[in-house]
């Protein structure tokens, strides 16, 4: 089959599709009369990926598939064409989100432990809605409290293909984006810069309303065919 069709045609699906698609998906636009198989696939993506590398889009691949999507360079600008407000996550919410990401799975008892204080169960609640977090097993311990983990919706909206692409704590600490103060276990609380960052607003922690303020955070990339549809 002629590469450059198949580039077209791939190309085409990432724009029309507004979100990620895999190779196994990708493949199967190819139906029985132009076979082809995944190598083509594959070889198509890394061409295209590499027409993007100058201009304001950019081929991602992610926990999902790949998509193309609006380069972080360039996303403040483009955003000025939607007039949906930025939304906002109570600093609460966001400090609940990256302890899962980063020490999962861990029950919803350890997650206060961690923080010193109770999680109001709307921001749960909301993690969940927004299947950004999910039940992944029961501690074995009276009770069986929900074990917590976060899913491929959490590394695609944050531009991450697995986990292992989370930032160290290190990193953390040297950006500038977001700070979040985490008391991990063995160690004093330390103030680090969150990557996870979200672009709905969400209940906030009460006892956090006074002292902490919402904190407006964003996707590191824009879908190109438009905002996300948040709720």
């Amino acid at each position: 089959m002629n590469e450059q069709y198949v580039r077209n045609v791939i190309e085409a699906a990432l724009l029309a599709a507004g979100r990620a698609l895999s190779v196994e998906e990708l493949t199967e636009l190819f139906g029985v009369s132009e076979t082809s198989n995944e190598e083509e696939v594959r070889a198509a993506l890394s061409t295209l990926e590499a027409e993007y590398q100058d201009r304001g889009l950019e081929l991602k691949e992610v926990a999902s598939g790949y998509r193309i999507q609006i380069r972080s360079s360039v996303a403040e600008p483009v955003s000025k064409l939607w007039q949906e407000r930025p939304a906002k996550y109570s600093r609460a919410l966001l400090e609940t989100l990256a302890l899962v990401a980063y020490r999962q799975p861990l029950t919803r008892g350890e997650i206060e432990q961690i923080r010193g204080v109770t999680v109001n169960p709307n921001i749960i609640k909301t993690l969940l809605e927004r299947s950004w977090i999910r039940v992944v097993g029961h501690r074995d311990v009276p009770g069986k409290p929900e074990l917590l983990g976060t899913t491929s919706d959490f590394l695609d909206y944050f531009n991450l293909k697995k986990l292992d692409d989370l930032p160290t704590l290190v990193q953390l600490k040297e950006m500038e984006d977001l700070r979040l103060q985490l008391a991990l276990p063995g160690a004093e609380p330390v103030v680090v810069e969150a990557s996870v960052e979200a672009s709905v607003e969400a209940d906030s922690d009460p006892e956090d309303e006074q002292d902490n303020p919402v904190l407006e955070a964003r996707p590191q990339g824009l879908v190109a065919s438009g905002p996300d549809d948040e709720s």
